[in-house]
């Protein structure tokens, strides 16, 4: 059980059955106050370039996924390097995929955004861990 949770996570991810599931998951640890969920990495940068009650949102864990048309994970991270600090905020950035290659995975340490190179699907115990490891206070 945490103590305080956070205060936004969210989900980028182009398949519906997908964010169905890991809004579910989200939702039923209660772990944050509040989960978005968007289709593209273009909606996670309009998102986060938005302003909810004159701030910049600032979800503290977004999952992202590698593969999505339009803009994928890749992409997203490019642009999300050039957002001005307080609309990246202090968030924890993971991929969340289902790609078994490893060039993928040594890709991901190239951006100092993400911390973490995870499978699908997104449990209970992988958010839980994330949160220990990136907010021990919230423990």
């Amino acid at each position: 059980m945490i103590k305080e949770k956070l205060n936004c996570i969210l989900l980028v991810d182009d398949d519906e059955s997908t964010n169905f599931l890991h809004r579910y998951v989200v939702e039923k640890t209660q772990y944050a106050k509040k989960c978005v969920t968007v289709h593209s990495g273009q909606e996670a940068l309009d998102y986060l370039t938005s302003t909810e009650e004159g701030e910049h949102p600032q979800p503290d864990l977004v999952f992202l996924d590698i593969n999505m048309p339009a803009m994928n994970g890749w992409e997203f991270l490019e642009h999300y390097k050039q957002l001005d600090k307080n609309q990246q905020g202090k968030v924890v950035v993971v991929m969340l995929t289902t790609s078994i290659n490893p060039d993928d995975r040594e890709k991901s340490k190239l951006f100092s955004d993400v911390t973490g190179f995870k499978n699908k699907p997104l449990t209970k115990e992988m958010i839980l861990e994330l949160i220990k490891e990136h907010f021990p206070e919230k423990i």
